[in-house]
């Protein structure tokens, strides 16, 4: 059990006026008792209540210890699991629920009236996710530092003839050797006027003299997840591609430099966008400038312009402007940054100087 956890949770239902929340979501789940297990159609889920009653309710075929910190509701196959949960539930006051919660046990506990009402529960632990404890920044800097790693391998794959789908097919080896179990999202690989699109996937264009190379990748490694993108030159960069990288480079540089307790995380967006905007690019830079990142890749909470949340210590997530434009090329830098007391640390060590990578000795590997 994760009891500053719970606790954080528990104080975040006091301040919404929530008595009883149920949790559904695999990795709040996770990040609340250290419990992990994938359910599949069964259901699984964590109640916590204001008066401290705790319990976990688990099916007799997940494959978890009979005795745990927490006190655990078995049911089987047989039996109603509607009625087995209606039945640990306070009828008498309004009961939370978070946003995954799979809409064939959610309108059965409805019907079945087992709360007074139901209210979306979510921010209650979605807030207390965004601010990681000292082990979740221990573990978020050791996967970043992996994706460090990586990248420099990654830079040796961009090589004469390769395509992009060759690359890409050749990265998840190199972060297993370096220690990561997984990706923590399939990563994007583009080459020339393909990284114009922002979420493009891998395909068979072949790398070119000239072509701009973007990398868009994350690994996961003790269950927490790292983003970064980096963006190289194969062998040769236009004056034009050199000023909207480095226009690229100045908007992260900034964004990173102002970071701090207190800042509203919309004036971070808004420094950045300035920056682009200012070179006559600001139509191009076509999203948010960050997101909020952890056990999920993508989490609750964002920097953009509509977020009226401030930085807190604690946080981490990406700041990563982009310049796209169609038919020609994209750049995007992205790093993951952590909120100290007094100003932030980048998670990524990776360089962000303009390289062109045109070594003589490269050649495309076999595949």
């Amino acid at each position: 059990m994760k009891i500053n956890r719970i606790n954080a949770v528990l104080n975040n239902m006091k301040t919404r006026g929530i008595a009883q929340l149920l949790i559904s979501d695999i990795l709040s789940i996770y990040y609340l008792t250290g419990i992990y297990l994938d359910p599949g159609e069964r259901f699984y889920a964590l109640y916590l209540n204001e008066n401290g009653d705790q319990k976990i309710f688990l099916n007799e075929m997940f494959s978890v210890p009979k005795e745990m910190e927490i006190q655990s509701v078995w049911y089987n196959d047989t039996q109603s699991v509607t009625e087995v949960v209606a039945g640990h539930m306070d009828v008498s006051t309004v009961l939370g629920i978070d946003k995954s919660f799979p809409a064939r046990f959610l309108i059965p506990l409805q019907e079945e009236k087992a709360a007074a009402g139901f209210v979306l529960g979510s921010l209650c632990v979605d807030e207390a996710r965004g601010c990681k404890d000292t082990e979740e920044q221990a573990l978020m800097k050791e996967v970043s530092h992996v994706n460090d790693l990586a990248m420099a391998e990654f830079k040796k794959l961009i090589v004469p003839g390769i395509t992009e789908k060759e690359f890409a097919d050749q990265m998840l080896p190199i972060y297993q050797r370096l220690g990561a179990e997984d990706y923590s999202f399939e990563p994007i690989v583009s080459f020339g006027a393909n990284t114009a699109d922002t979420h493009h996937h891998p395909e068979g264009r072949v790398l070119k003299e000239g072509d701009c190379v973007l990398i868009d990748t994350g690994c996961k490694k003790d269950m927490y997840c790292a983003d970064m993108t980096r963006t190289f030159f194969y062998k040769s960069v236009s004056e034009k591609h050199r000023a909207v990288y480095e226009t690229v480079r100045k908007a992260n540089e900034a964004a990173i430099a102002m970071i701090k307790p207190g800042i509203p995380l919309k004036e971070i967006d808004r420094t950045a966008r300035s920056i682009i905007e200012q070179a006559g690019y600001g139509k191009y830079f076509l999203h948010r400038l960050g997101h909020f990142i952890g056990l999920d890749v993508h989490e609750y909470g964002d920097v953009s312009s509509s977020n009226e949340m401030i930085a807190k210590p604690g946080m981490i997530f990406s700041v990563e402007p982009g310049i796209y434009l169609e038919g020609d090329m994209g750049v995007r830098i992205e790093d993951l940054v952590l909120v100290t007391e007094d100003g932030c640390i980048r998670l990524n060590q990776c360089s962000k100087e303009l390289e062109i990578i045109a070594r003589s000795d490269m050649k495309k590997p076999n595949t």
